[in-house]
């Protein structure tokens, strides 16, 4: 029987296999043909994305779009929705330029369309690969319900400094986690079929190490060390290509000397030749034309430079449409290198399925059903609630008691607007609900809620309006800022909880919205001090896109809770989680530091040739600082929950194990506390002695399990040879022979250990 069932299946192979390849030979023998008619103008004009009147993220603005449509000068529009719209523009595509080629559409869809998701950090937070998959999924449902094929997302950039506003974007510190999210979040934009009508491609962005830009400042310089590239960077871009993404983003930045947009280098040998890429490469928003302030010439020069780089579209920018024909003729670029180009468009647009069907994605009906539908609200409340990380918990104040009188107090209390986080560019704010608004829709009756303003955003009134851009305004109260500190303790006198809606607005965090420093800002912070100086418990409910300093709020707080950005359902989920309806299970995807001059800081550091010994403050002549530990505030991985775990000893299937075999690891969790819940159970390996040096611990497993309260599970993970695998200073993919230190706990710092040996 089983020789039968081995045949079969290799049947079945051979034949989707033979179906790829027909399907393959069918898209080239159409592309070549429809090339074959194309002349050097038109397809140049493919390498052309304009914005389509709706641009929400950046400063230039497309204009002759319609005529340009018409003479075949567009092969995409960036930041154009509706049904109708996108079907006014296609029809002018389809029916009034030469060829008919259809135009794809692209917008910035990066954690939901309509209906908003956590910020992407806080999506990471929750450690559920296949909720993160659906909630892409959902994404890619709505959005092309409203005429979009094209997301430009994920965004996987490795991001270990929090001054970097774009952190809030990705998936945080550490390469393995953010590896398993961007394939997640591929898989789920893309789906099994990218001709249905509710997928769209994905676009693997920013290519390359654009989160760690010195100094955390947006669009800065990275310089960077191969070793460090191929082993801690480039894995979640990699990930996501093997995904199977059909687009990739270049970065801004330029990487050791050369920008990414012009860097042949990224573009053809890592990614194309190395890695296999067989899609399209897209810049980011005019980073072509930035090429100049970046020292490499003038337009002609630098569109030459991107195209021979590798890059097939030029985003906004246009000097590809205006340039190219010159330098072709001016022996600066060549014919093959546009064909290549145009020919990854065009595949791209072939795989959609809109030359077969260029209105496929423009259903009014799908719209009215798709958008903000009931089910994708009560998916947005549950991820939500599951992205929220419990940092604090002092005598289990929470969950809250359904009862009695809570005081919500802070300047993000009352602010539907910013519940959404950066990069809801699709949002309708007018329909997110505020955090008081939750609490009073879901506790009803049962509790008494009242609120007050407190402080403003920060005291500087001018900071205040750059950290509330794009409609997320809070209005400020002119007043002294003591007075309304005194107001608010006065409202919350009869109160028996106060809950404290404090931290950053959504647009404090996001693309060029670096910090220097990473406090809760000033007025908030005296606001705070005078609320826990009353004496009545305080619950902090932090809005944050990115790791904050949080020391004396963790010395003097007694609960608080990091809700990120929740998106749309922000407001309920928080209630939900505030009193016990839902038990918090989120982990922090990237360090909480003690204070700004720890950044940037990261679990998975390498030793040095002097460090500090273990528990030790300072020793001279040691790694470490005079004024504070080398300890971080809130490890990677930590997150508290409503009931308590217990871990036993780790047990090993065999002490050592050699290429080819496998080793397990195994440990019983239990559920020690009066809540059943979720735990995220963390294994880690430390190379020991290597060739190079290596990290101290680097995640290789997770699992995300519940357990009822008093439950205790066996917790297994296998390891193999490719598990242990690291690029050596040759830039070999190899796994040394030798010894391996293991670990397993709720967090990277809480673990228990063994060892094991890696043999020849």
């Amino acid at each position: 029987m089983k020789i039968y069932l081995l045949i079969f299946t290799i049947l079945v192979g051979l034949h989707h296999q033979a179906s790829a390849q027909a399907n393959q030979d069918k898209m080239n023998q159409f592309i070549s043909e429809l090339m074959g008619k194309m002349t050097i103008e038109e397809k140049i004009g493919q390498l052309n994305l304009v914005t389509g009147g709706e641009a929400t993220t950046g400063s230039v603005v497309s204009t002759g779009v319609e005529e340009k449509i018409k003479t075949g000068n567009i092969g995409g529009i960036f930041s154009m929705s509706s049904p109708a719209k996108i079907r006014a523009a296609q029809e002018l595509a389809v029916n009034q330029s030469r060829l008919k080629i259809p135009i794809i559409f692209g917008m910035d869809v990066i954690h939901g369309y309509k209906t908003i998701f956590p910020i992407p950090l806080g999506l990471a937070s929750s450690w559920d690969m296949d909720l993160i998959k659906e909630t892409a999924r959902i994404a890619a449902t709505e959005a092309t319900a409203d005429g979009i094929n094209w997301t430009f997302s994920p965004m996987v950039d490795v991001s270990r400094d929090a001054r970097w506003g774009r952190a809030s974007e990705g998936s945080g510190e550490d390469p393995f986690l953010g590896s398993r999210i961007a394939a997640a979040m591929v898989k789920g934009y893309q789906g099994e079929d990218l001709a249905a009508v509710n997928t769209l491609l994905a676009c693997v962005k920013h290519f390359a190490l654009y989160g760690a830009a010195e100094a955390g400042r947006d669009y800065n310089t990275t310089d960077m060390s191969l070793h460090r590239m191929y082993n801690e960077y480039f894995p979640p871009y990699k990930a996501a290509v093997e995904a199977g993404a059909e687009t990739v983003m270049t970065s801004f930045n330029d990487i050791n000397g050369l920008p990414a947009s012009a860097n042949k280098w990224l573009m053809t040998d890592v990614l194309r030749n190395q890695w296999g890429f067989k899609g399209m490469v897209v810049t980011d928003y005019t980073a072509v034309n930035e090429l100049i302030d970046h020292g490499l010439g003038d337009l002609q020069q630098v569109s030459a430079l991107s195209l021979k780089a590798g890059v097939d579209m030029d985003m906004v920018g246009e000097g590809f449409l205006t340039t190219l024909k010159k330098s072709l003729d001016e022996g600066k670029v060549s014919q093959e290198e546009i064909d290549r180009a145009c020919r990854y468009i065009l595949e791209a647009k072939y795989k959609l399925g809109v030359f077969e069907d260029p209105f496929r994605y423009c259903s009014e009906e799908r719209a009215k059903k798709e958008l903000l539908s009931p089910a994708h609200l009560k998916k947005a409340r549950e991820v939500a609630g599951k992205s929220f990380v419990l940092l604090k918990n002092e005598n289990q104040l929470l969950p809250l008691k359904k009862q009695g009188k809570v005081a919500v107090v802070g300047p993000l209390g009352n602010s539907g607007a910013n519940m959404p986080g950066t990069w809801s560019v699709s949002a309708e704010l007018d329909k997110t609900q505020s955090l008081i608004d939750g609490l009073k829709e879901v506790l009803g009756n049962k509790v008494s809620f009242s609120y007050h303003l407190g402080s403003n955003v920060v005291a500087d009134a001018k900071y205040q309006e750059r950290a509330t851009m794009f409609g997320r305004t809070i209005a400020r109260d002119e007043r002294p800022a003591q007075q309304i500190i005194d107001e608010a303790i006065q409202s919350t006198k009869d109160a028996d909880v106060i809950v404290a809606a404090l931290g950053e607005t959504s647009e404090m965090s996001g693309e060029s919205s670096s910090r220097t420093e990473l406090n809760i800002p000033d007025v908030q912070q005296d606001l705070l001090k005078a609320l826990v100086a009353t004496g009545k418990p305080v619950v902090l409910v932090l809005f944050t896109g990115r790791p904050l300093t949080l020391t004396w709020e963790n010395e003097h707080v007694p609960a608080i809770l990091n809700v990120w950005f929740g998106g749309t359902e922000t407001g309920k989920a928080v209630a939900d989680v505030l009193f016990g309806d839902v038990i918090p299970s989120g982990k922090l995807p990237m360090t909480f530091p003690q204070n700004v001059g720890q950044v940037p800081m990261y679990y998975a550091e390498k030793t040095t040739g002097r460090p500090l010994a273990k528990d030790a403050w300072f020793q001279k002549f040691r790694s470490n600082y005079l004024d504070v530990t080398n300890e971080p505030l809130y490890p990677f991985g930590f997150g508290l929950s409503y009931t308590t775990f217990s871990y036993g000893e780790i047990q090993l299937s065999k002490d050592a194990f050699s290429e080819g075999e496998e080793i397990t690891a195994s440990i019983q969790l239990t559920n020690t506390g009066k809540f059943d819940a979720e735990e995220v159970v963390q294994l880690y390996i430390r190379d020991v002695i290597a060739s190079v040096t290596r990290p101290v611990k680097e995640l290789k497993g997770f699992q995300k399990v519940f357990l009822e309260k008093g439950e205790s599970k066996t917790i297994t993970f296998t390891l193999s040879n490719e598990d242990l695998k690291f690029y050596n200073y040759d830039l070999d993919f190899v796994a040394e022979p030798g010894d391996f230190n293991l670990f397993i706990g709720g967090n990277s710092r809480d673990l228990k250990e063994t060892q094991f040996k890696l043999i020849k």
